[in-house]
């Protein structure tokens, strides 16, 4: 009896494990981009243009899916060459110490409809904080190629100083040149793998 049961829980956990799909950002068609204040009164926005990401689903709604994204910090981009500069530099992201920004979930659910909640691990700056993103499933599709694509847009915010991105410097009327909460926005297609 001992060995019909231990037979069973094997099968079904092989089951469960084979019905996993995988699938894989498409970074032509994904964006990782964020804002913060400047000088109190605008906010300048700014990207990372190499990224990678994976998601593993056994649910077609894709509940309790399993994520994973890897940012180069190398690929700062603000529109301004001395900023990214400056951004790479031990002041702020420190690229040659922390090349990589990391991701790694702990739960994904839905909240209702195509509403979920994203949370994970966030390793930045050599500092590993959770977080939780707002995430809007967008949908699944075939493309003109006949791959199936998920769409989701997940969004949070960060204080920097909790990462150790401390450099700041005060304005004349004694505000911060750069805020502390940077509002992270994604907009990610996944690839599902055959």
């Amino acid at each position: 009896m001992k060995k019909i049961l231990l037979l069973a829980v094997v099968l079904f956990a092989n089951t469960a494990l084979f019905a996993q799909k995988k699938w894989t950002v498409d970074p032509v068609h994904s964006s990782v981009k964020f804002n913060v204040t400047h000088l109190v009164i605008s906010e300048v926005e700014g990207q990372f243009k190499k990224f990678d990401g994976s998601l593993l689903s056994a649910n077609p709604d894709f509940t309790n899916a399993q994520i994973n994204f890897t940012v180069d910090v190398n690929s700062i981009d603000t529109e301004n060459d001395q900023r990214d500069a400056h951004l790479k530099a031990p002041d702020f992201f420190d690229t040659q110490k922390y090349p990589n920004i990391t991701f790694k979930s702990t739960s994904f659910k839905k909240v209702s409809g195509n509403k979920y909640q994203l949370l994970g691990n966030l390793t930045l700056h050599g500092v590993t904080k959770p977080v939780k993103f707002n995430v809007t499933y967008g949908g699944t599709a075939k493309d003109g190629y006949g791959n199936t694509k998920a769409g989701f847009r997940a969004s949070t915010v960060i204080n920097r100083f909790d990462y150790g991105l401390q450099w700041n410097a005060l304005t004349e009327a004694g505000g911060a040149t750069i805020g502390k909460d940077v509002t992270i926005d994604l907009k990610l297609q996944f690839a599902q793998q055959k």
